[in-house]
Order: C-alpha cells, then sequence, then structure tokens
C-alpha cells in the first residue's frame, strides 16, 4: 500500500502543481509506472474546480463562476495540458514531416496555431460549462468531477496503443514515455469511469462515447503524423477528450 501511495504521490507531483510530501522518492522506474494514476490526479482537479465553482457560483454569475473554476483548475495543473495542446496545435499546424513537427513541438515559444488552438480552446469551454449551468449547478459540478478523470483515461488509452515517438528517455519524460501494462491500464480505467456515476445513464453513455471517439481520432492521427506520442500529445488528447465531454453531456440534454 506505500509503494502504491507513493506512486500516486508521484502522479500528483508530475502532472499538477499541488504539493505532495517530503518523503515520496522520485526514482525514473517509479516515475515510469505512475502514470496508471493520472485519472486519480483528475479527481483532485475536477473536486478542485467544483469547489471553487460551487463558491464562487453562491455569490456572482454563472459565468464568472465557469471562469473561475477553469482558472483554478488550469492553476492547479500549472497549465500543463493546455501547453500540450498549443504545442501540439503547433506541431502538426506547422510541421511537414515528423522530424519538423516534433522540433517545433520541442519549441517553447508559441505559434499562430497554438495561440489560436487555445482561445478556441479555453472558449469552447467557457461555453459549454456556461450553458451546462443555465438552470442549475449540478451539472456543472458533475461534469468537472467527470470530465478531468476521464479525459485523462483518454490519454493513458492513447500510451497503451502507440509508441513513444522521441528517442529521448530522459527522467522528465519517464512517465509518459513507456505503455502501461494491462494492469495499469485496468487501474486507470477504473478510476477514470467511477464517477461517470454522477451522472445519467444518458449523459454517461454520451460522456464514454464522446471519450473513446476522442482517445481513436487522436491515437490515429498521431500515428500517421508522428509515428506514436508525444508528453504534448498527451495532453492536447486530455483537453480534447475534457471538451467532448462537456459537448456530449450537452447533446444528452437535448433528448431529455
Amino acid at each position: 500500500m506505500r509503494a502504491q501511495l507513493e506512486l500516486i504521490f508521484i502522479a500528483i507531483a508530475f502532472f499538477s502543481r499541488l504539493p505532495v510530501p517530503g518523503w515520496v522518492d522520485f526514482a525514473p522506474d517509479k516515475l515510469g509506472r505512475a502514470a496508471r494514476y493520472l485519472p486519480l490526479v483528475g479527481w483532485l482537479i475536477g473536486l478542485i474546480g467544483a469547489a471553487v465553482y460551487w463558491l464562487a457560483a453562491q455569490l456572482l454569475p454563472v459565468d464568472l463562476a465557469v471562469v473561475l473554476a477553469m482558472a483554478a483548475t488550469i492553476r492547479a495543473t500549472g497549465a500543463f495540458h493546455e501547453d500540450g495542446w498549443a504545442d501540439t496545435c503547433d506541431g502538426l499546424g506547422g510541421g511537414w514531416t515528423k522530424e519538423q513537427a516534433l522540433a517545433i513541438m520541442k519549441d517553447s515559444r508559441i505559434g499562430s496555431y497554438g495561440a489560436i488552438g487555445l482561445v478556441l480552446l479555453l472558449l469552447a469551454k467557457y461555453l459549454a460549462l456556461a450553458d451546462l449551468g443555465a438552470d442549475d449547478d449540478y451539472p456543472v459540478l458533475a461534469a468537472l468531477l467527470v470530465a478531468h478523470p476521464l479525459s485523462r483515461l483518454a490519454a493513458v488509452s492513447v500510451m497503451a496503443v502507440l509508441d513513444y515517438a522521441r528517442s529521448d528517455d530522459s527522467a522528465k519524460s519517464a512517465p509518459v514515455a513507456r505503455r502501461p501494462s494491462a494492469t495499469e491500464l485496468g487501474i486507470a480505467t477504473l478510476a477514470g469511469v467511477v464517477p461517470l456515476l454522477l451522472l445519467t445513464p444518458l449523459e454517461a453513455l454520451a460522456a464514454l462515447l464522446a471519450t473513446c471517439v476522442v482517445a481513436v481520432a487522436a491515437a490515429r492521427k498521431f500515428a500517421h503524423r508522428l509515428g506514436g506520442y508525444t508528453g504534448d500529445c498527451l495532453g492536447a488528447t486530455q483537453q480534447l477528450a475534457e471538451i467532448a465531454i462537456y459537448l456530449g453531456m450537452l447533446a444528452a440534454w437535448s433528448f431529455t
């Protein structure tokens, strides 16, 4: 149990800006096994976003509460996944070959594709969550608690079917540069799908289907353009899946 708890803390430290105990040992082999708990990190991020939204909604309009919740989740992750989305937009948008795309994605500067992608990404999140909260706070709270773990499962799924596209095997890339085992994928799947119990059956089905579509489409695109995935690709997958889940829930509403 202590070993698994240590892996959880390693995942929290690597995939967020949340503090962890000082006794955690960030050995390379442990870093490589921490990705199984990426959806569990999503639980924490979703809880932070939901808590901020609920508190803000008691005093402020829904639109502002949504903005504050988004800001809280971005702060909690250090914009880790948003940065991956922007880099992926730049790499796939501006690179003609695999080598060009990977080089662009490694550049810390943001280009036109990345800037436009970030604007559209944040705008889509804002509009979707604001629409979900138009009549009641619960749909937004449920959406945040479901989307953050489930979207991170989409990223782990990409890891399970593709190879790492870079030859870099440094400690920085260790948590995302290896395929999860069947047991690790099972742990991630359980952590990712349990929050679906917060939704109605139709909403849960829509959210799950949206996640699967994004995971499959992302894996196909990365395999075709890059011959595998990178850490930025995983961030992009998580962001796309998060939005897709919100849109799936909205679509489910139209049938009720």
